[in-house]
């Protein structure tokens, strides 16, 4: 098959081939070493580096959702993400995407699913809030299946370590989804921002902090207001550069 993509195209492609390359590169790496060779020191440093990596997908399937991973060939781009949040955490792409275009089309009201609506301000309520909307409880339960025989598989098939498993696959995603959940939601929505019409606010972080945080997510107000921008876009729009 021949893809024929613009340069802005072939970036996103590229951005996020890398992104899938480190996530299945350093997950192989991980559960083929001998846990107990590895200094423990060096276990919450890979756990960290693991789960930032981890968000990167999520952060890959968002632009796709929004026709910016690869603007270029919309058929690419929703593959793309799809196969990112497979990868993630064995999720839907289309209820993701179209809880996603809600939280665009009424942010901060009451037909947002990422919203607190007033009674679930505390941040672990107002989290599990955020999941349930994601996921209601038959999801869940599938959900459950699928990693717990996808573990079983590991471990008892191809002699993976539980741990292994445990600290470098299984606690990245739930580190990953408490890091989306405060830089992409938590942070920037927990005002009542009724001064602006995406009720959002945007860290002053400077870029480096922004994208070790969370991939420049904290730029919140930008990424509502030019939603077509891909995340390392984000910047440009901070320091007021043109968009061309």
């Amino acid at each position: 098959m021949r893809f024929d993509l613009d340069s802005q195209s072939l970036t996103g492609v590229l951005v996020a081939l890398l992104i899938m390359a480190l996530w299945i590169g350093s997950l192989a790496a991980l559960l083929l070493m001998d846990i107990h060779q590895l200094k423990p020191l060096w276990i919450v440093p890979i756990m960290l580096g693991r789960t930032y990596i981890q968000t990167g997908l999520f952060i890959v399937a968002h632009d796709a959702i929004h026709g910016s991973a690869v603007p270029g060939d919309r058929r690419l781009n929703h593959q793309i993400g799809k196969l990112a949040v497979i990868l993630y955490a064995l999720l839907s792409y289309r209820k993701l995407s179209l809880n996603h275009w809600k939280h665009h089309r009424y942010p901060g009201q009451a037909d947002d699913p990422d919203f607190h609506d007033g009674t679930h301000r505390n941040f672990w309520l107002w989290y599990w809030k955020f999941m349930r909307g994601y996921l209601n409880t038959r999801e869940r339960i599938v959900l459950l299946c699928k990693i717990v025989i996808i573990f079983l598989a590991l471990s008892l098939m191809l002699k993976i370590s539980a741990i292994s498993l445990l600290l470098f696959w299984l606690l990245p995603i739930v580190f990953s989804s408490l890091q989306l959940f405060l830089f992409g939601t938590y942070l920037p929505h927990r005002s009542d921002n009724s001064d602006n019409l995406h009720h959002a606010t945007s860290s002053n972080c400077p870029l480096i902090v922004s994208f070790i945080t969370c991939y420049y997510f904290g730029y919140h107000w930008e990424h509502h207001e030019y939603p077509h921008l891909p995340w390392y876009k984000l910047p440009s729009v901070r320091q007021g550069q043109s968009l061309i």
